[in-house]
């Protein structure tokens, strides 16, 4: 293995990890606090829809969806939620309807957030491998999650719930899904070309690389073209992509010296769980880790352009790149 792979795999084994938990569980918490916004009804006082309280038609359409419905928004505060086809991109698509009634009478508070995650996990997960057909990769880019009523709405005792499938970045904002979940290729893989923004010492959503960022995708490569007997163990992997992601730098950078932009190359490795549910693809990148290796240092202009190096005054936070990562752990994804 070269040793710039090897200086990079260190923070790249941690923090992929951290940031793929932290995008899941800011993602999480963005479709939840949307749903203050929609309704069932088209009398939600103070909602989406205008002054007088009424939902567009659209709005009212959307929340009427039957399974295997595609939704989409554009404000904020999704007040101009809409159903499109899946075949378009999306925010969200729908995979069941569910009812905790049973669970939570007329008397019941309005569930708090951890409330609302374990609400999700229960009534949202057990559906969606027979909804896919296939299993949800754990460590992929959708991930499951619900709409539900609002405060007032659940005083008034509404207790149905929309779960559905997303894709968050690492900072949590949601990001557009083009198909049917059920013929999308789940790997957590950018396309070359896209920087995630640096969040802290973590890494953030997609953002312009002549912004600071964390690292630059510079290549997508499909294990399955080089391991077609099932598969391949870790160090496998690891041996066949710092062939191919040195080879995929070259062609990205017109065969750019990237240790003398203080740059390094790295890559994913993918799971027994990932591959089980058809996910094969990973990234190579480039990056500028910490010499403690602790997170990232602020890389500023794409290297495809012969600009991109580390920053001189160290690793910012870029605010609209989405949050820092909580606490290493071991493994990477």
């Amino acid at each position: 293995m070269s040793p710039d792979a090897e200086r990079f795999r260190s923070p790249l084994q941690t923090l992929t990890t951290r940031v793929v938990m932290a995008g899941v569980f800011v993602g999480a918490v963005i479709a939840l606090g949307l749903s203050v916004a929609f309704s069932w009804t088209d009398s939600f006082a103070g909602g989406a829809g205008g002054g007088e309280g009424k939902l567009s038609a659209a709005a009212q359409e959307a929340f009427q969806s039957p399974p295997g419905s595609c939704l989409t928004w554009n404000a904020p505060d999704a007040s101009d939620v809409r159903k499109v086809p899946c075949t378009q991109a999306h925010l969200f698509e729908v995979t069941g309807l569910a009812d905790v009634g049973a669970q939570y009478n007329a008397d019941a508070p309005f569930p708090n957030l951890d409330q609302w995650q374990q609400i999700a996990q229960a009534k949202c997960n057990a559906d969606v491998t027979p909804y896919l057909g296939h299993p949800l990769d754990p460590y992929g880019k959708l991930t499951t999650n619900l709409l539900r009523p609002s405060a007032d709405q659940w005083a008034d005792g509404d207790r149905r719930l929309r779960c559905g499938l997303q894709w968050a970045g690492p900072g949590g904002s949601l990001q557009p899904t083009t198909g049917p979940a059920k013929t999308q290729d789940q790997s957590a893989v950018w396309a070359p070309g896209t920087c995630l923004a640096l969040a802290g010492k973590g890494v953030g959503d997609p953002i312009d690389c002549s912004r600071p960022h964390s690292y630059e995708i510079i290549a997508t490569l499909d294990l399955a073209t080089q391991f077609k007997d099932g598969y391949p163990a870790q160090d496998k992997q690891e041996k066949w992509l710092d062939t191919e992601c040195h080879k995929a730098a070259d062609d990205y950078t017109g065969k750019a010296d990237l240790s003398a932009k203080k740059l390094v190359l790295g890559w994913d490795l993918r799971e027994q769980e990932s591959w089980d549910a058809g996910s094969t693809k990973v990234n190579c990148k480039v990056a500028a880790p910490l010499s403690d290796s602790s997170g990232f240092q602020a890389v500023t202009g794409s290297v495809k352009d012969n600009a991109g190096q580390p920053d001189a005054d160290g690793p910012p936070s870029d605010n609209g790149g989405g949050q820092s990562s909580p606490a290493p752990t071991t493994g990477s994804r």
